[in-house]
């Protein structure tokens, strides 16, 4: 790991970074800014891309370290939001929210998991038998 991987984790960052905060206000300009929706769509995304593009690289097609790093840690890192899901969700609970506060730590959970999921399971669907089990 040397410092290119630094650069492209960083280069990643700011990316994700960037797209997270269009992403946000883009939401909040649709639906309002009274539910943390575009922090929750943010999560579902994110989740999804390093569900498939971590199964879809670690075998069947396979990239660099540097590439992996740059969108797992980089584009995803910045782009992913578990800070500001739990700011959102505190300040749900300290302003007596306790139902949409509740919803916001359900929606965030359940529905990242399915979206990482379903991305693993069509990355595996695309890249077909897993070579180093041995089954082609």
């Amino acid at each position: 790991m040397g410092w290119r991987s630094y650069v492209w984790v960083a280069i990643g960052s700011a990316l994700g970074g960037v797209a997270r905060y269009w992403l946000t206000g883009f939401v909040a300009i649709l639906l309002g800014p009274q539910f943390p929706w575009g922090t929750i769509l943010i999560n579902i995304i994110g989740s999804f891309i390093i569900g498939f593009f971590g199964t879809v690289t670690a075998h069947r097609w396979p990239v660099s370290f540097e590439l992996r790093a740059f969108v797992m840690v980089g584009l995803c890192g910045g782009f992913t939001t578990f800070s500001a899901f739990s700011l959102q969700t505190l300040e749900l609970a300290r302003f007596g929210r306790w139902l949409e506060a509740s919803g916001n730590v359900l929606l965030s959970v359940v529905l990242c998991l399915v979206a990482v999921w379903i991305g693993h399971a069509l990355a595996d669907l695309m890249s077909g038998p897993n070579p180093a089990s041995g089954t082609e």
